[in-house]
């Protein structure tokens, strides 16, 4: 029976806003690195302003409409997607969660390798393509990523990257709903990943869902733990942690995981007036001077 495509967009974007809400765990270019960056970054942001300085910070212009999504978002993932997920994770055992990872990831290796292409890194797109063919071969169907032990790393590149290196601006903060924390920028390029997943080209629509909707338990099962530490991180104001954390991911994933570092405040290094020189005093057993 064909699952209803309502609900299976409706858990695939619930799994795009875990993503990006627990991306501690999101395997950007460099899996910790760039996401302890970002949760680290955010965490300091939205500790170091005030709630009411965080809600009127630039760049959120649309905080209204995005409170409302992030509640329904929220709630959808509350309880649907993570009843689920845990369920999954209780029957599945561990190897063949790990192998349903690994054939998926391998799905999308073509996506990256176009991205990278696009901008501009061949050297990492041919690394892409053979990640793609080795784990498809003898990976078999990418169950097993060999690539990796050859010394092949696993890279993340979508389309909103791609705009962001031709000079496209992230534009204002959006969360969409059944998708997540976005921009004007991302949300749109959300599309192009879509239609170049090769999944969603199958000409058989029951199998097509059956996959979507495994892959999407799959992944947040696989973020089960990191909602704990969400939970723990994110403070008063979830929303304001969500959307800095995010922020933060994003800039380091379209830099690579080296974005560049803001400029010290300028007053830093203006030159102060010298002080006046201190009259010197004379040593208490020195003899007054004549006149």
């Amino acid at each position: 029976m064909p699952i209803p495509v309502v609900l299976q967009r409706l858990l695939s974007g619930g799994l795009c806003l875990l993503l990006l809400n627990a991306c501690g765990t999101v395997p950007p270019r460099s899996v910790d690195s760039d996401a302890a960056t970002a949760v680290g970054e955010a965490k300091v942001t939205a500790e170091g302003n005030s709630t009411a300085e965080a809600r009127n910070k630039p760049g959120d212009p649309l905080e209204g409409f995005n409170r409302a999504m992030y509640t329904f978002n929220d709630k959808m993932d509350r309880y649907i997607l993570k009843p689920v997920a845990k369920g999954y994770r209780a029957v599945t055992p561990k190897p063949v969660r790990r192998g349903i990872s690994n054939f998926f990831s391998n799905l999308r290796e073509p996506i990256v390798m176009l991205n990278n292409l696009l901008q501009g890194k061949p050297a990492d797109a041919v690394s892409d393509l053979s990640r793609f063919v080795f784990n498809s071969t003898f990976g078999i169907f990418g169950l097993f990523d060999v690539a990796s032990k050859m010394d092949l790393p696993k890279h993340n590149e979508d389309f909103g990257q791609t705009l962001a290196v031709w000079g496209v601006g992230d534009g204002a903060y959006l969360v969409l709903p059944f998708f997540g924390p976005s921009n004007l920028r991302d949300g749109p390029a959300l599309v192009v990943d879509w239609e170049t997943y090769p999944p969603n080209h199958m000409e058989e629509r029951s199998t097509r869902a059956k996959l979507l909707l495994v892959e999407t338990v799959d992944k947040r099962a696989q973020l089960l733990d990191a909602s704990d530490i969400l939970d723990q991180a994110a403070g008063q104001d979830p929303y304001v942690f969500v959307r800095e954390t995010f922020r933060q991911l994003r800039r380091n994933q379209v830099y690579d995981g080296n974005p560049p570092q803001a400029a010290p405040p300028a007053f830093l290094f203006e030159d102060d007036n010298p002080a006046p020189d201190a009259p010197k005093q004379r040593p208490e057993n020195a003899p007054a001077s004549s006149p």
